[in-house]
């Protein structure tokens, strides 16, 4: 049996799922890419290659075993991408709530049932239809739980906004010890500089008390500096316009003191060894052509 439990981002990880990028399929049509970053290099010819991918994503899982984590992987479905394993499942204590994720991606599910298996039934929520959530836009973090929406009226024309109104409800809902904070993003189809597709693109705690930020992610002021407030300004490592392009928002925690970072990040990497941190540098840089990164890829079941 897995006993889930995950109350924040950072303390010390025990167990999760890390996606795959095997038999990912053939380089999608302009028009079957699910966000500009992966048109962008679709269009340009250079979207990245299954082998490099594969390579990236040993690398990570050897830094997890190192340190102890216990790593469960998909099957391997053919010519499906099942890399972003964040988007298809999030845990929250110890409920896993299944995303309402973009149709064509349904079979990623059932790539993890030999997971799902070893959960409790009751311990598995599945939302109803109108909820739309992804796992990118949920963190849990002490007594809250911090959500990345968009409920503007134009949302259903875009295919990257992944979590709506009714899925901050939900939440609160299911949770109702905890407070759900809920911040509107920035989202384009087009342009990948001025769309977050989730809030671990704009934002991500780290440590206990500390934060990468993106300004410009956010589309109200007031939410934004909210988190800026309730970090502290001293505490939070602010990235530009083309570090939030490159994913520095979306690296991940192995507990308190260790992150997993990209090892291009120079600026960043260097700030979280001056804060103390240890990180474990890993190539990634063709996984981010898909507009995700570390924390994407990775489900977190157990930590504590």
């Amino acid at each position: 049996m897995l006993h889930l439990n995950i109350q924040d981002e950072t303390s010390p990880l025990k167990a999760v799922l890390l996606g795959t990028a095997e038999s990912c399929g053939p380089v999608p049509k302009p028009e079957q890419a699910y966000d500009p970053k992966s048109l962008e290099h679709i269009l340009a010819g250079t979207y990245p290659k299954e082998a490099d991918m594969v390579q990236e994503m040993d690398a990570f899982e050897k830094v997890l075993r190192k340190h102890g984590v216990k790593v469960y992987r998909p099957e391997v479905l053919e010519d499906c991408n099942q890399i972003f394993s964040r988007d298809i499942a999030f845990v929250i204590g110890d409920k896993l709530i299944k995303a309402n994720i973009l149709p064509d991606r349904e079979k990623e599910v059932e790539a993890i049932l030999h997971v799902l298996d070893a959960i409790p039934p009751g311990n598995i929520l599945t939302p109803p239809p109108e909820v739309h959530v992804e796992g990118g836009d949920v963190m849990p973090w002490n007594d809250y739980i911090f959500v990345g929406t968009y409920t503007a009226a134009d949302y259903p024309d875009y295919i990257t906004a992944r979590t709506n109104k009714a899925a901050v409800e939900y939440l609160q809902k299911q949770f109702p010890e905890r407070k759900v904070k809920a911040f509107e993003l920035r989202k384009s189809n087009t342009d990948a500089k001025e769309n977050a597709l989730h809030l671990d693109c704009c934002f991500q705690p780290v440590g206990r008390d500390k934060a990468i930020l993106h300004k410009n992610g956010f589309l109200v002021a007031e939410e934004y500096q909210w988190l800026v407030d309730y970090f502290g300004k001293e505490n939070i490592f602010e990235i530009t316009k083309e570090e939030m392009y490159m994913m520095y928002s979306n690296v991940f925690s192995i507990s308190p003191r260790v992150v997993v970072s990209e090892k291009h990040f120079t600026r960043l990497n260097q700030w979280l060894r001056d804060q103390g941190f240890t990180v474990e540098e890993v190539p990634y840089a063709e996984i981010a052509k898909q507009e995700g990164l570390l924390r994407c890829s990775t489900l977190p079941l157990i930590r504590g």
